[in-house]
């Protein structure tokens, strides 16, 4: 598999001065893919203006010991461990895991409440929520991606209900990563929660790998179908991105060659605009979902892509897209946005 994160780092920067939260991102360090705040500092010092970024969880550096429920701790403290880091100034301005979406198994039910309080007492002002991977696909080739494939059933078993409600009390949000045949289970629970904030990682991935060009636009109908359907939930807010991924079925991360921005926005626009339509750039948050999305291309590309397909839009819409959307639904303080905000809208962006 052809590894393009550095690809494009030369590329001409779009919009330099937009300031940006990453609202996606992971760390972690496995035999294949080493990715720390090293890693993530060097995409980021390749131009474009990462003021934050949001950290979600991969199950990476999970506590060894104690009771199972509870070993995601050791992950939420590592991400909080980066972010005092990145908040020393020693690291440059970015703040890194100024927001953490830590993870749980709410199949546990009610049991996952020490978890929670012990995660905000370990991150407190970071730690914002948590996210379990649901994913269901009847291939096995789809997982063969993941470095944590999920069991089957998870948001039908007995207690993932009981731990859903555990996280409106506590103001935390729930992370959703599903494929697009799985987003009118996101609207069911969206309605049986309205006071759970909910975000969807990915525009909830409309999955076409594999899929021929017939296949494909059946698959962009029923994505773009469901996805409408569920921005009726008004609890409900999109992450944009996730497209460097292979199941949208693009093809990039079998290619060996740098593949640059203006060719991935063509293939990314009717994604991303279906779903800023549907939701509105104020319930929508760009995001870069590095390093898995550099299967398919490098980190400045993929912010050039983004840009490129938004570049009609508003100075207010690109502002909730690229930095207040995330800031708001995650509660981020971020220093460097209240000196944005203070001047005129031409220098905005």
């Amino acid at each position: 598999m052809p590894d393009k994160r550095f690809d494009g780092r030369d590329e001409t920067v779009i919009d330099r001065d937009l300031p940006i939260i990453d609202a996606h991102h992971h760390l972690f360090d496995r035999p294949a893919l080493r990715y720390l705040l090293d890693d993530y500092l060097a995409d980021v010092g390749a131009g474009h203006k990462i003021v934050a970024s949001a950290y979600c969880e991969t199950q990476a550096f999970e506590c060894s010991e104690g009771p199972q429920v509870l070993r995601p701790l050791g992950e939420i403290e590592f991400a909080n461990g980066v972010a005092a880091m990145s908040a020393s100034g020693r690291y440059g301005a970015t703040r890194v895991c100024a927001a953490i979406v830590g993870y749980a198994d709410l199949r546990h039910g009610e049991a996952i409440a020490p978890l929670l309080d012990r995660a905000l007492e370990a991150a407190p002002g970071r730690f914002r929520g948590v996210r379990q991977v649901t994913i269901e696909h009847p291939s096995e080739e789809p997982f063969r991606y993941m470095t944590h494939p999920p069991p089957a059933g998870i948001m039908k078993s007995a207690g993932f209900h009981a731990a859903f409600k555990q996280l409106a009390v506590r103001r935390l949000s729930f992370d959703a990563a599903v494929f697009h045949h799985q987003l009118p289970d996101i609207a069911a629970l969206a309605a049986a929660f309205p006071d759970t904030p909910i975000v969807l990682n990915h525009m909830g991935m409309a999955m076409a790998l594999g899929a021929n060009e017939q296949q494909r636009a059946g698959v962009f109908r029923e994505w773009s179908d469901s996805l409408r359907l569920l921005a009726r939930r008004p609890n409900v807010v999109c992450k944009v991105g996730g497209l460097g991924m292979p199941f949208w079925g693009f093809g990039f991360e079998s290619r060996t060659d740098a593949i640059g921005y203006a060719e991935l926005a063509a293939a990314w626009a009717p994604y991303v605009e279906t779903a800023i339509d549907a939701f509105g750039a104020e319930r929508c948050m760009m995001e870069s979902n590095f390093p898995p999305d550099g299967r398919s291309c490098g980190f400045v590309p993929l912010w050039n892509a983004l840009k490129h397909i938004v570049r009609s839009y508003s100075n207010l819409e690109k502002a909730a897209l690229f930095h207040d959307t995330a800031a708001r639904v995650y509660r981020m303080h971020v220093p460097a946005l209240h000196a944005v905000a203070g001047k005129p809208d031409s220098l905005r962006d």
